[in-house]
This record gives C-alpha cells, structure tokens and sequence, in this order.
C-alpha cells in the first residue's frame, strides 16, 4: 500500500472523484455524482478493502449510496469492488465491457498472486449500451459515450455537460504511461478526439491526479512517439522487445510505468501486421517482456 491515502476531490456541487494516489498498477480513480437524493457512482476499486473504503468515502460525503454504478472499462482494478455496491445498485458498462469482464474472470489474481484482492466476486453490468445512453439525476446530465476500441474494446466515458466534467477512464493517465495491450493505438487516438470535442474543462483520469485537457495533447505525443517508434522497429526487423530496450524515452521517461512502452509496441505492430484493432494479444507474452524492461522484476500491484 502507497503511503499516500485515497482523496476526494469535489470539482463541482454534487460531483466528486476519488483519487488512490499514486496512480499506478491497480491504484484507479473513482468518482460520484449526486442530487442529494440518488447517487451514481463511475467505477468501483481493485481490492475488497478499497472498494469499502469508497463506500465509507460515498457515505462520508453525506449522500445516499448509488443506485447506479458506471464501470468505464472491464479490467479489476475499475470493477472487482462491484459486488460491494450490488445489488442495491445496477451496474451499468457497454456490451464489450460485459463480454471482457466475464471472459477475464479473477485475472489479476492470476497476474498478481501475492496481492490480497479479498473476497471477490465478479460482477459484471446489469445493464449494456452500444453507442451512448444518457442517465438524469435531477438537473445533471451524466453522458455515457462509448469511444470505440480505444483502452479496451469496452470503454466508457462520463461526461457531465453542466459542469464541464468529463470521467475519462484510462484513456487518460494523468503522470503514468498509457496502456493499449487489451485495446487499439488508433483508436485512442481517435477517442482523444472525442474528448477534445466535449471541451471539459475539468478532467478526471482513470489514475493520478484531476487534470485538464492539457492531458490530451501529452497522451497523443506519446501515442504518436510509439506509432513512429512501431514504424522504425519493424522497418529494421526488431521485436517489440528490442525496439523498446532501444527507445530513448524524453519527455515521457518521467511518467509511471515507463515498462508499458513494450506493451504498446506490441498493439502498434499487431496494427501495422493488418490485425483488427482490439484483436487480443499474448498477454503472458507481453507481461514478460515488461518484466524484462522492469529490470527483471514482475511489475507490482499496488493496491
């Protein structure tokens, strides 16, 4: 556990995120918007322990427990602390989503086996959206807007237009290295279109610190580092591997998780070799390779 303990944030009347410093493996942000009598809630947490102490967060907050949860992507560490809510809350994701969580099942356990997830049971959306859905809690508009293939094949965003606030999931790492193994280069680039043309003023990553679109030009600079760097590598024949050992990272070497460089050429030769945006990867394959570019040492859960 960091040193550091979780935050809420309160950017405007009823809308809050909840901040696990320090962004990195499986520490996501959170967030809930609430009219005082319904609350909604976007994401959960990746341990039982946590996902209670977000309850404690909600109800500390003085509003009611969600009726609704919003998960923005499947992955564990945005949707094991579900069942923690449900059933008095219906869980709310796109089909994708649905598909990707069933399908990955306790999968951090497997990746993380020293890691106490606590009792876990998965629980996936209630409730699928193809395009976008829309939901009311008295005069705030919460959009849920599906970007395509971008972080995975299943993402969500949460958009508050009245506030000019948008939930970005982890198609946004505010500090830490974007992360495309289970999703699309392309695509998230596409996706930060998208959030560019919702002009939020206040932007709510999916790990680290609230930031604004600021966020967006940073991404697409590495996004576009990697594609170029994909190019270069398979032009000279080398492995994902080899491409990434070789990168000189600049600007970006400051950010967490500087290992998922590997990852990401995995997805960007995977779309320049013709493969469909999204189409899974060797994900044991992937894990080792950024072992190899963490020094030799299994990347940490940190929750």
């Amino acid at each position: 556990m960091t040193a550091e303990e979780p935050y809420l944030v309160q950017p405007a009347t009823g809308v809050y995120a909840y901040v696990q410093p320090d962004g990195g493996w499986c520490l996501n942000n959170a967030g809930f918007v609430s009219d005082g009598g319904r609350t909604l809630l976007i994401d959960t947490a990746a341990t039982e322990r946590r996902a209670l102490a977000l309850r404690e967060a909600v109800v500390g907050a003085g509003v009611p427990l969600p009726r609704t949860v919003v998960n923005t992507h499947h992955h564990g560490d945005h949707t094991y602390g579900n069942a923690v809510f449900a059933p008095e809350a219906l869980i709310l994701g796109h089909d994708n989503a649905r598909t990707e969580q069933i399908a990955a099942g306790h999968q951090l356990e497997l990746i993380w086996p020293a890691t106490d997830f606590g009792s876990v049971e998965i629980t996936a959306p209630d409730l699928t959206y193809s395009d976008r859905t829309t939901l009311h809690l008295g005069e705030t508009e919460v959009r849920v807007i599906h970007p395509g293939v971008a972080h995975t094949t299943g993402d969500s965003i949460v958009f508050l237009p009245r506030q000019g606030i948008v939930f970005t999931g982890d198609l946004v790492f505010a500090g830490g290295t974007p992360f495309l193994a289970m999703g699309s280069l392309a695509g998230s680039l596409r996706a930060l279109e998208l959030l560019r043309s919702l002009d939020a003023q206040t932007v709510v990553p999916g790990h680290g610190p609230l930031t604004d679109p600021s966020a967006y030009e940073a991404t697409e600079r590495y996004l576009r580092y990697v594609a170029e760097l994909a190019r270069e590598g398979r032009a000279k024949g080398l492995s994902p591997l080899e491409a990434a050992r070789q990168a000189d990272l600049g600007e970006f070497a400051v950010w967490r998780e500087s290992e998922r460089l590997v990852a990401n050429l995995h997805r960007a030769y995977a779309e320049l070799a013709g493969e469909p945006e999204g189409a899974p990867l060797n994900i044991p394959a992937v894990l080792q390779d950024m072992t190899v570019m963490n020094g030799g040492t299994p990347i940490l859960c940190h929750a």
